[in-house]
């Protein structure tokens, strides 16, 4: 009865309350937190709204009858293929360059300098008054997008918390697919324009010079990647920057582990860092980390998703939906992969982790290609309304399957296993062979694919994923979910190469080694700490609430 009184005491009430109210702040602080970076990583992935935006304009302008008869081309020519294909093949060598520009003046500098490149190549777009202007628009475009498409999935990485990295760096994709989106029903307003009206084709390219000024200027407020700051010797701003991302008001100490285990890692690097890229060939855990972010993009265009997504105007001819149709059904397409995308990334993908929805997704998408060339094949004139309802059907089922795949995962694997030193080069490697090259080569021969072998061209695709994709993603891809960009360091066993880290086995195990050597490293290089004078949130909460106010 004593205690239930005391229990109940006006002290003990107080008491809970202030509790209550410190709770609260410091839910309220974690919330802003969270939602920063949520924000940050959207603003930066404007770049990726550009390379869908960029990516998809070419199918509704290949639709436009004006375009076709004023470039005296058909679509289903070689120049069409050419046009696409010097896109990709500009991003070929802006994602290269890119790793050069990366590691020399910083993630926020590279993607500002692709914006300004993009805008050059939209204005040479949208006043074409011959072939040669739209190609090498096409090609600076290209450049522009190989640029900020290596660039910003590294730059959501290093910004990221552990635990919302799938979902930051998944803000890539969904960011595509809306910018596909855009692109295709700006597209299709342009299309009921007159058809001798050049603004069917040149506003829609137009269009591509807002978000690349949006993404110019509004970078200048967004902070640098904290571990390139310190990897280029300023640990303070690196430190600012790290607490002002992931502070929570209660992950002091965390915050202390975490900057210790970047430091521990950039300087174990950095022993044994060379300039140039022959470094990522020759240790071997570099090199399985480089053919692992390569190889993820590279199925990732054999998934045959940018021939759908290039083409599908084509696709659907060939299913009997012409015209206007055509470019209408494209706009429906292009909505259904950003919204299974959405789900996944904040729902799903960092539960699940990256393995099983590869795998998953690859023989998912296998089997509606089988299915898509069956159809093809038995409604060769698209005069069979029902099959071709299902052709479509297919052909949106590999969109949603790819968004909950492929989609997300190859650009959170590919720019979350690679190591501190060669994060510019490797992804600059892994965008630009493994992407964009394989992209040029898709680009180029599927129109003429499609004009000359049909339905036959989906099993290319099929024969990949069966005998390449699957397999090697099922033996040899290993799971990286929730662990820190330094524990992947160790799953990839890069303690052994470097001679500086504990070698382990199991995940825990690795976590722990992890927090030995960032402890080591902070005792070694005397760690970042909070400032006494800088009093962190928490503490001011808790003062305020002692003070009962």
């Amino acid at each position: 009865m004593e205690s239930e009184l005391q229990s109940s005491s006006p002290a003990a009430d107080e008491s809970r309350e202030k509790r209550s109210r410190l709770r609260r702040l410091i839910d309220k602080m974690a919330f802003k937190t969270n939602l920063y970076n949520v924000l940050l990583a959207m603003f930066a992935a404007t770049g990726s709204f550009l390379f869908g935006y960029d990516s998809g304009v070419m199918t509704d302008v290949i639709a436009s009858s004006h375009f076709l008869n004023y470039f005296n081309t058909v679509k289903t020519s070689p120049i069409i293929g050419a046009i696409n294909s010097t896109f990709s093949g500009g991003a070929v060598f802006g994602a290269l360059m890119g790793g050069l520009t990366m590691d020399r003046y910083g993630r926020k500098k590279t993607v500002q300098i692709g914006a300004l490149i993009a805008a050059v190549g939209a204005i040479l777009q949208c006043a074409a008054v011959n072939l040669a202007m739209i190609l090498i628009g096409r090609i600076i475009a290209g450049w522009a997008v190989g640029l900020m498409s290596m660039s910003i999935p590294v730059y959501q990485a290093e910004c990221a918390h552990p635990k919302m990295r799938g979902l930051i760096v998944g803000l890539t994709q969904q960011m595509i697919g809306i910018g596909f989106i855009v692109s295709t029903w700006i597209g299709y307003g342009c299309h009921h324009a007159p058809d001798n009206n050049s603004v069917q084709w040149r506003f829609p390219l137009a269009f591509q010079i807002l978000p690349a000024l949006m993404l110019l200027v509004g970078f200048v407020w967004l902070p640098e990647s904290p571990r390139w700051l310190i990897e280029n010797d300023r640990s303070e701003d690196g430190f600012k920057i790290l607490k002002r991302l992931h502070f929570d008001g209660t992950n002091n100490d965390w915050l202390q582990q975490e900057y210790n285990e970047i430091v521990a890692t950039i300087s174990a690097e950095k022993a044994i860092t060379v300039p140039g890229w022959r470094i990522m060939f020759t240790v071997p855990q570099w090199r399985t980390r480089l053919i692992h972010g390569t190889l993820v993009q590279v199925f990732t265009q054999f998934s045959g998703i940018n021939a759908i997504g290039y083409y599908q105007t084509i696709m659907y001819e060939s299913l009997g939906i012409t015209g206007s149709r055509a470019i209408l059904v494209a706009g429906i397409y292009n909505c259904v992969g950003p919204i299974a995308n959405a789900i996944f990334i904040f729902f799903i993908l960092d539960r699940v982790g990256r393995k099983r929805p590869l795998i998953m997704g690859a023989i998912g998408i296998t089997l509606a290609l089988i299915c898509e060339a069956v159809i093809n094949s038995q409604n060769p004139n698209g005069d069979r309304h029902g099959l071709s309802i299902a052709g479509v059907f297919f052909l949106f089922l590999v969109s949603v399957i790819f968004s909950c795949s492929f989609g997300p995962i190859s650009w959170v694997y590919m720019s979350e296993i690679m190591p501190m030193q060669i994060r510019g080069r490797g992804n600059a490697f892994a965008t630009g062979i493994g992407n964009w090259l394989c992209a040029t080569f898709i680009s180029q021969i599927s129109p003429t694919a499609l004009g000359d072998i049909g339905w036959k061209f989906y099993f290319i695709f099929v024969a990949f994923n069966i005998v390449i994709t699957i397999p090697v993603i099922w033996i040899f891809f290993k799971e990286t979910n929730g662990l820190s960009l330094e524990g992947i360091d160790l799953l990839f066993g890069e303690g052994r190469a470097m001679g500086t880290l504990p070698t382990v086995i199991g995940e825990e195990d690795m976590k722990d080694a992890v927090r030995r050597a960032s402890v080591a490293a902070g005792g070694e290089k005397g760690g970042m700490q909070f400032d006494e004078g800088e009093r962190d949130e928490r503490e001011s909460g808790e003062d305020r609430v002692r003070a009962g106010k």
